[in-house]
């Protein structure tokens, strides 16, 4: 697969399972994300894998977090939580490290974490790994980010869940940009 084509076939994986990618998968990935745009290369982001039975203890820690934020959630949220980690074999968890630097304002860091993590899109594509980019509720929740270890400095980019798909590819459709392009001054 060449790298246009790569680009323009991507697409989430939502449907995955066993096996996770390899070890080498996984590197070939970090790699990938190392290349992300980093001005002042600080490198603001890093990297956490939850696999196995430890997606069950992410698992309660996504309810725990629910739970100091929605105390009245029904039983069928709780279960739908508890559950989101078993959604994938292996979910690689990209944290954004924002630092305080004299040239580089901190979004301009965030956004640098999220190349980071379309790498990891595109590496897992280009090696055949269903992957999906997830965020929502679990990824701004106080008390998970402290339960996942991260620092007042640090904020969640990322859920990645990774796996074998359980489905065939779809095809993405084509997508012109003309309506999105503005050439400046306008006349």
């Amino acid at each position: 697969m060449d790298a246009l084509e790569l680009l323009l076939k991507r697409v989430s994986v939502p449907r995955l399972q066993d096996p996770a990618p390899t070890a080498e998968q996984i590197d070939l990935m970090l790699r990938a994300a190392l290349r992300a745009p980093d001005h002042g290369q600080i490198r603001p982001w890093r990297f956490v894998t939850v696999q196995g039975d430890d997606r069950k203890a992410l698992g309660e820690l996504f309810v725990t977090g629910l739970l100091s934020t929605t105390p009245e959630a029904t039983v069928e949220q709780i279960e739908k939580t508890r559950n989101m980690p078993m959604r994938a074999p292996l979910i690689l968890i990209v944290v954004g490290v924002l630092h305080e630097h004299l040239t580089v304002p901190k979004h301009e860091q965030l956004l640098a974490a999220g190349c980071a993590a379309h790498g990891i899109l595109l590496a897992a594509h280009a090696q055949g790994v269903g992957a999906v980019w997830r965020t929502g509720a679990m990824a701004e929740i106080t008390h998970i980010k402290q339960g996942l270890g991260l620092q007042e400095n640090e904020t969640i980019v990322a859920y990645m869940y990774l796996g074998t798909p359980i489905n065939s590819l779809r095809n993405p459709p084509a997508v012109d940009p003309g309506p999105l392009l503005r050439t400046w001054p306008e006349q």
